[in-house]
Protein backbone atom coordinates (compact mmCIF):
# COMPACT_ATOMS: atom_id res chain seq x y z
CA UNK A 1 0.00 0.00 0.00
CA UNK A 2 1.52 3.37 -1.01
CA UNK A 3 2.18 5.98 1.64
CA UNK A 4 -0.31 8.84 1.84
CA UNK A 5 0.86 12.40 1.34
CA UNK A 6 2.66 13.70 4.41
CA UNK A 7 2.99 10.27 6.04
CA UNK A 8 6.43 9.62 7.53
CA UNK A 9 7.54 6.04 7.04
CA UNK A 10 9.91 4.31 9.45
CA UNK A 11 13.48 3.71 8.32
CA UNK A 12 16.08 1.23 9.54
CA UNK A 13 18.84 2.54 11.77
CA UNK A 14 21.87 0.93 13.43
CA UNK A 15 22.29 2.40 16.92
CA UNK A 16 25.01 1.93 19.52
CA UNK A 17 26.37 3.63 22.60
CA UNK A 18 29.48 5.72 21.95
CA UNK A 19 31.48 3.48 24.32
CA UNK A 20 30.36 0.26 22.56
CA UNK A 21 32.14 -1.53 19.72
CA UNK A 22 30.49 -1.10 16.31
CA UNK A 23 29.76 -4.83 16.21
CA UNK A 24 27.35 -4.25 19.13
CA UNK A 25 25.00 -2.01 17.09
CA UNK A 26 21.27 -2.71 17.34
CA UNK A 27 18.94 -2.48 14.34
CA UNK A 28 15.84 -0.39 14.99
CA UNK A 29 13.08 1.19 12.96
CA UNK A 30 12.27 4.83 13.60
CA UNK A 31 10.87 7.87 11.83
CA UNK A 32 14.01 9.94 12.46
CA UNK A 33 17.55 9.73 13.82
CA UNK A 34 16.42 11.18 17.16
CA UNK A 35 13.49 8.75 17.36
CA UNK A 36 15.84 5.79 16.86
CA UNK A 37 18.24 7.13 19.52
CA UNK A 38 15.44 7.47 22.07
CA UNK A 39 14.03 4.01 21.25
CA UNK A 40 17.48 2.52 21.78
CA UNK A 41 17.85 4.10 25.21
CA UNK A 42 14.29 3.20 26.27
CA UNK A 43 14.55 -0.42 25.14
CA UNK A 44 18.07 -1.32 26.20
CA UNK A 45 19.47 1.07 28.76
CA UNK A 46 16.74 1.80 31.30
CA UNK A 47 18.91 0.54 34.17
CA UNK A 48 22.01 2.54 33.25
CA UNK A 49 23.58 4.67 35.96
CA UNK A 50 24.50 8.26 35.24
CA UNK A 51 22.85 11.41 34.05
CA UNK A 52 23.31 11.08 30.30
CA UNK A 53 24.32 8.75 27.51
CA UNK A 54 25.73 9.39 24.04
CA UNK A 55 24.66 7.23 21.11
CA UNK A 56 25.58 7.03 17.44
CA UNK A 57 22.74 6.49 14.96
CA UNK A 58 23.42 5.39 11.37
CA UNK A 59 20.80 5.31 8.60
CA UNK A 60 21.12 1.80 7.13
CA UNK A 61 20.17 2.98 3.63
CA UNK A 62 22.27 6.14 3.25
CA UNK A 63 25.09 5.55 5.75
CA UNK A 64 24.54 9.01 7.27
CA UNK A 65 25.54 9.12 10.96
CA UNK A 66 24.44 11.39 13.77
CA UNK A 67 25.45 11.47 17.41
CA UNK A 68 23.04 12.32 20.24
CA UNK A 69 23.53 12.97 23.93
CA UNK A 70 20.44 11.91 25.87
CA UNK A 71 19.52 13.06 29.35
CA UNK A 72 18.44 9.84 31.09
CA UNK A 73 16.21 11.65 33.59
CA UNK A 74 14.20 13.81 31.19
CA UNK A 75 14.58 11.94 27.88
CA UNK A 76 15.75 15.10 26.14
CA UNK A 77 18.08 14.51 23.22
CA UNK A 78 20.55 16.92 21.66
CA UNK A 79 23.54 16.65 19.37
CA UNK A 80 26.87 15.49 20.78
CA UNK A 81 29.33 18.30 21.29
CA UNK A 82 32.06 18.63 18.70
CA UNK A 83 35.55 17.80 20.03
Amino acid sequence: MPASAGEILPRRFAVLGVEEASSRAHLLEGVSFEDAALLFVEDRHTDRDGEEMSVIVEDCETGERQCFRIDLETGRAGPCEEP
